[in-house]
């Protein structure tokens, strides 16, 4: 096995992790409708003991739905926590799941909708971006997709050296996964003509930014979506996935390649890519990842912090 940051995989400081490691092997073997069942209780667990988390979502559903009333904006906090408990028993469930047991689930785990879009910017031969969102649905639609499609998904490296092995060899058994910031790793594989999954909607660094608004907000945005448009012709397919509240997993959805993008106007595109995601909550926020501090970066380094400080 390789060699973690602070070892070899197997030290016996690792070993937390492992066990950790094995009881989400075990969770594995859940039948979907428990993980359905378990997910909600589990994510307000989650969020009685991560009081901290929970605020960082209170503040971000204020600030974006200022409109609704306090009720409702309590209610989908709560909804949220119970999408993010089910999300997380999810995941076991497609990393290791066999593809008989996903098969025999009610209507093989969702539908693909729009998927000639996504063929028909294939077909163009430079690669398309399959631009997404944070929400609450990564590990079984991007199973779903990629029994169709194959593609590659950026990922972060994981803090803990044995959770990143797992992860990376669960995933890599159904894709290819290029490192977030390996930017030569990913213009190769868009100039080869890959499908890259990719979603650029959480805070990014003052260096990267452009600021432009999300539920009008100023937010630090990554902009590289229309700057590796430019750089290697890549079309950007818009892409969602929505769990259904029947239990019968997702639908997905692909929209036709964006035209006249990129622009010459960067603050522009960027600002399409906010507005899309935007329109994307509002139809189903008790799915977003409302735990991520969206709007940290602010505009100016004098402007008063949005969130608690650590």
């Amino acid at each position: 096995m390789k060699r973690g940051s602070t070892g070899p995989l197997w030290h016996p400081r690792h070993w937390p992790a492992w066990i950790a490691v094995g009881c989400m092997r075990l969770l594995g073997w859940l039948p979907y409708a428990w993980v359905l069942r378990l997910g909600p209780p589990l994510g307000r667990l989650y969020a009685l003991v991560m009081p901290r988390r929970r605020e960082i979502a209170r503040i971000n559903i204020d600030l974006c739905f200022p409109e609704k009333s306090e009720a409702w904006r309590r209610d989908l906090l709560k909804r949220q926590f119970d999408n993010l408990g089910t999300a997380f028993l999810e995941v076991p469930f497609a990393w290791w799941a066999s593809r008989r047991r996903c098969e025999e689930q009610p209507g093989g785990f969702g539908e693909i909708h729009g998927l000639e879009h996504l063929e028909a910017a294939m077909a163009r031969g430079k690669g398309v971006l399959l631009l997404s969102a944070h929400f609450n649905s990564p590990e079984l639609s991007g199973r779903l997709l990629g029994s169709r499609i194959p593609f590659v998904a950026l990922y972060r490296k994981a803090n803990n050296p044995v959770m990143d092995w797992v992860m990376r060899r669960a995933r890599g058994r159904l894709l290819e996964q290029v490192e977030r910031r390996d930017v030569r790793g990913l213009l190769r594989v868009l100039k080869q003509g890959k499908v890259v999954w990719y979603a650029v909607d959480q805070n990014s660094s003052r260096r990267e930014a452009v600021f432009v608004d999300f539920f009008g907000i100023p937010a630090s945005t990554n902009a590289a979506t229309a700057k590796l448009a430019r750089m290697t012709g890549a079309a950007v397919v818009p892409f969602r996935a929505v769990r259904r509240t029947d239990g019968s997993g997702y639908d997905l959805y692909l929209a036709p390649a964006w035209e006249d993008f990129p622009s010459d106007d960067l603050e522009a595109d960027t600002l399409r890519v906010n507005r899309m995601v935007e329109q994307w909550v509002r139809q189903t926020p008790e799915q977003y990842l409302w735990i991520h501090r969206r709007f940290r970066t602010r505009p100016n380094r004098s402007d008063p912090k949005i969130y608690p400080v650590k």
